[in-house]
């Protein structure tokens, strides 16, 4: 159709990390999303495309945030979803490395203090493991819940975040 703008392809590679492999999916220069290998990782079709070069950045920047020398990514992002999942994953990234919130504590700092279940859900369907900090949110009495790469992923990211924390602080 004359006019029309061709559809841009979907390109995915995987990295490997301490928490087993990670498949990074995007389009162009944009991260579309940063999956671990669970039966919710979405496979990839006919239509996808194999590359490395649109990934380099994503790939160092989870390899400085492995190596304890990286606590907030700078990538272009590109996550879909609805406005109010946008928001919510938005709100993500406000978490300070190394610290937890709770849902609720996410809910009020995007102004739905009701919307705990929400977010929650919204959460659930993160498509940017790690780089959208999905993992630093726990449940109101600091327990660990759901996370999508599994519990004992979450444990690894939070102590690996905690030890990186602990070994900057001044000394007191």
């Amino acid at each position: 159709m004359p006019g029309k703008t061709p559809a841009r392809p979907t390109l995915y590679t995987v990295v490997d990390s301490p928490i087993g492999e990670l498949m990074l999916v995007g389009r162009e220069e944009a991260l579309c999303g940063v999956y671990m290998n669970t039966p919710h990782t979405p496979q990839p079709t006919d239509s996808w495309q194999t590359a490395w070069q649109p990934f380099v950045c994503a790939a160092d920047q989870l390899g400085q945030y492995f190596a304890g020398a990286r606590q907030a990514f700078d990538l272009e992002l590109d996550p879909s979803g609805t406005p109010f999942q946008l928001r919510a994953w938005q709100t993500l990234r406000e978490i300070p490395f190394g610290e937890t919130w709770s849902y609720g504590d996410q809910a009020r700092a995007m102004g739905h203090a009701g919307a705990a279940r929400a977010v929650g859900a919204a959460n659930r369907v993160n498509p940017l493991a790690i780089v959208v900090p999905c993992h630093r949110v726990v449940g109101h009495d600091g327990a660990l819940t759901g996370f999508g790469g599994g519990l004992p992923r979450k444990r690894y990211l939070l102590d690996h975040e905690a030890a990186v924390r602990a070994a900057i602080a001044p000394a007191v």
